[in-house]
């Protein structure tokens, strides 16, 4: 078949595939230079981080980047957990992010979901003796840490300070 027939073929004088939008070539270009399995991507976050991943330095960036900000949101968490506050949400967080990017970080996530589900269901089936022992040991640990904490690192004796205090 010929151009004079007034049909185009599915590939230029070069062997790639036309810019017509015709043929059933797997990287058809379809609209404004774009391959056509790149039309279907995937939208959003996911479709932008497939376009990043797309190029060899994009993969090399965005494992650095995501590698950062994971392991900050980690130690971050991590510092935090002994004191009151939000410690092991910003621990899990922290593997959130990294799971986007690392498989031995998805596989962290979910054993630590797996567990906490499992202990939170079974200290929903104890009784309000246990409840209450497991609130207790949990605040009286907060408070040797932030004791400890603040006598080892500023000596600052709280006990001491307490007495001071209370004697004015």
């Amino acid at each position: 078949m010929a151009i004079s027939d007034g049909v185009r073929s599915p590939q230029d004088e070069t062997g790639r595939p036309s810019e017509t939008g015709a043929g059933d070539a797997p990287n058809e270009i379809v609209d404004a230079g774009v391959p056509k399995d790149e039309a279907a991507a995937r939208p959003g976050i996911h479709g932008w981080l497939d376009g990043i991943r797309s190029t060899r330095a994009g993969r090399l960036t965005l494992k650095i980047v995501i590698g950062t900000i994971g392991a900050v949101l980690v130690i971050g968490g991590l510092i935090m957990v002994p004191f009151p506050g939000p410690g092991w949400l910003v621990v899990f967080a922290g593997l959130a992010v990294l799971a986007t990017e690392f498989h031995w970080a998805h596989r962290l996530l979910e054993f630590g979901k797996r567990t906490l589900s499992a202990w939170t269901a079974w200290l929903g089936h104890q009784g309000w003796s246990v409840k209450i022992l497991v609130v207790l040991t949990a605040a009286v640990t907060a408070t040797a840490i932030v004791y400890y904490g603040l006598k080892l690192s500023l000596d600052l004796d709280l006990i001491v300070e307490a007495q001071k205090l209370l004697t004015r």
